[in-house]
């Protein structure tokens, strides 16, 4: 796909991986539109993005905006969702396991009520992570939910051909979702990384990366690309 000239709704395209990706497209080119709950915190934003409010939740509001801003031809979703549950199974709040499910929702809600506005040959990616293949202590929760977004993704990837859809599986990334500062945030990324094959967190662009690439190349589909540092080899 060239991607210039092309129309790209980004959702969570306002802070970190997905507001990388936002500003990796729209400087091949792109227009950009960058979807997220709080769409104020993007600060200033390059030529060829706009932000819009939406919940991938809200249904409605989500396919309100799906017909507006029809036809597309770039879907990218690396909204959140909401909270995550951390912590060992037995002892976990079987509420906040469910609720960590939100980003699987909000992803289906995404791919179910948007590829129906897309050009035929257009492109989906979305945003998984290590943990749904190699879960560390603690990330049971983000685990099942990575896993289940990577097993959808190969599962309507062959439904709605010709427009292909894939899914990112980053590693400890460097973003605004860790609340840490200064000396604190440094040691937890090295912690969280001292075993991997590249002992450091990644950036949100090396990620948007390969966003980047699953759009651009026509002969990707139902499959995910890992951008974790060695992750799952440590």
């Amino acid at each position: 796909m060239d991607v210039s000239g092309k129309k790209a709704i980004v959702f969570g395209g306002t802070s970190g991986i997905g507001l990388a990706a936002a500003k990796q497209l729209a400087a091949l080119g792109a227009q950009v539109i960058a979807v997220s709950r709080n769409p104020d915190r993007a600060g200033d934003l390059p030529a060829g993005i706009t932000t819009r409010q939406c919940d991938t939740l809200d249904r409605d509001a989500l396919q309100a905006l799906f017909a507006e801003c029809a036809p597309f031809d770039i879907l990218i979703s690396a909204a959140t969702g909401g909270t995550r549950a951390v912590g060992p199974f037995m002892t976990m709040d079987m509420d906040g396991y469910q609720a960590s499910f939100a980003k699987l929702w909000g992803y289906t809600n995404v791919v179910r009520y948007g590829a129906g506005h897309m050009t035929d040959h257009g492109s989906i990616v979305l945003v998984s992570g290590t943990p749904a293949r190699k879960t560390k202590p603690g990330q049971v929760a983000i685990g099942s939910v990575g896993g289940a977004v990577e097993a959808m993704v190969r599962a309507v990837a062959p439904e709605i051909a010709p427009k292909r859809l894939n899914v990112v599986s980053p590693g400890a990334i460097d973003t605004p979702m860790v609340a840490l500062e200064g000396q604190a945030r440094d040691d937890l990324y090295k912690q969280m990384t001292a075993s991997h094959v590249i002992p450091r967190a990644g950036t949100a662009d090396e990620v948007a990366q390969a966003i980047t690439f699953m759009v651009q190349n026509d002969f990707v589909t139902g499959t995910t690309i890992d951008v974790d540092g060695g992750w799952l080899l440590s």
